[in-house]
């Protein structure tokens, strides 16, 4: 793989400035304080927030830099440029203007503005239902899953030690199977419970820590997921790379932020949810069940968004319709869900936890052999959208 040229890493400053801009005006005129990027690894303020007193301000320097993306040297970067102006311009038509929750779905994330279809979702079921047959579980999916969720489930108080013993594990099997990680075991991430909080888990990269939601019903393999998917090769690593690659000059600025509502919010999720694979952790019966359950549980809760924001039914409703499709998780994992997707700033990001790991499985089973390791550091040193996960040859 060739390395960036000086122009698209030239660029990349400029992205990351205007992001910034986007994310200070956003902030203060919302007062969401968690922001349209919500990571900054820039500790040392190489970069300041270009200055948008407004949003026409903020959509001429954006559509300044969507006709410059045109012309950088790789063509993975002239697409996922082109949809990161796409998607920002989408952004401040709706907080200048307004835009209709389809629209959104297409214009921020790139993806259809459907839920899960139907058709997806019983097929996850079917599968599911006979992986438990030949697990040896009886009555139907619901008794199954509820009967496989009480032999599997780890008690909240137990859930601190259990996921930090599973992170040493994924440590070491991501050095092994994925990619060499560039610092010590003591630089990676801690482990926290948290209630009240609309989110299962979430990777606190700064304070390296991990605040995992205890309230919906926790097993063994989900934790064993949220290890992966929120630390090695999950989140961790893609912000340790991102972060490293920058100060090695190889990487471009851009890679230093996480936003939210973008062209890049699906693969972000995708490589997360695709860690389990990466290093061997899905041969069992309870983790090939539980990988069912994560795809389904995001297809469903694409279902439940759909019908609170397109369709316009009340959030009892919805929380019902969720409720009685969820299989697992509690009466806490359904409140978190609803909290999460009645934000009308996050509402459309349940998408991408049902796209991603679609888009990155499939590229990372097509790298094999010598490949591999330059598709990896093509996939982690880079930021992506759902198109250029798949233009590693181009």
């Amino acid at each position: 793989m060739n390395p960036l040229s000086s122009v698209t890493l030239d660029y990349g400053r400029e992205v990351t400035t205007a992001i910034l801009g986007v994310d200070a005006l956003y902030r203060a005129e919302s007062g969401d304080v968690t922001g349209l990027a919500v990571l900054n690894m820039d500790t040392d303020g190489e970069f300041s927030p270009d200055d948008f007193s407004d949003y026409r301000l903020a959509t001429e320097r954006w559509s300044e830099l969507r006709r410059g993306a045109g012309a950088l040297p790789e063509p993975d970067r002239r697409v996922y440029y082109d949809q990161l102006a796409h998607s920002t311009l989408a952004f401040i038509r709706w907080r200048s203007e307004g835009l209709a929750f389809e629209s959104r779905l297409r214009d921020f994330l790139h993806v259809p503005a459907a839920p899960a279809a139907d058709d997806d979702l019983k097929a996850l079921r079917d599968d599911m239902r006979s992986l438990l047959n030949a697990m040896g579980y009886h009555g139907d999916l619901s008794e199954q899953c509820a009967s496989w969720e009480e032999r599997t489930r780890v008690p909240a108080d137990e859930v601190e030690g259990v996921v930090g013993e599973l992170m040493a594990q994924a440590w070491d099997l991501t050095n092994e199977h994925v990619i060499e990680i560039p610092a010590e075991k003591s630089d990676g991430m801690t482990v926290e419970a948290v209630t009240g909080v609309p989110f299962n888990a979430r990777c606190n990269y700064l304070i390296r820590k991990v605040e995992l939601n205890v309230e919906p019903t926790l097993t063994l393999p989900s934790l064993r997921h949220l290890a992966v998917h929120e630390g090695y090769p999950g989140h961790y690593l893609q912000f340790k790379l991102r972060e490293t690659w920058y100060r090695d000059g190889i990487a471009p600025a851009d890679n230093l932020l996480s936003v939210v509502n973008t062209a890049g919010s699906s693969v972000f999720e995708g490589i997360a949810d695709s860690g389990l694979a990466m290093i061997g952790w899905n041969v069992s019966d309870d983790d090939r069940l539980h990988a069912l359950l994560t795809r389904y549980r995001a297809g469903i809760g694409t279902g439940a968004a759909w019908r609170l924001h397109s369709l316009g039914w009340a959030r009892d409703r919805a929380t019902g319709w969720l409720r009685e499709e969820a299989l697992t998780g509690g009466e806490g994992w359904v409140q978190n869900r609803m909290d999460f997707i009645a934000e009308p700033s996050r509402a459309v990001l349940i998408w991408s936890y049902w796209w991603g790991e679609a888009v990155v499985s499939p590229a990372l089973a097509d790298a094999s052999g010598r490949d591999r390791p330059l598709f990896l550091r093509y996939l982690y040193g880079r930021m992506h959208s759902n198109r250029t996960v798949g233009m590693f040859a181009s």
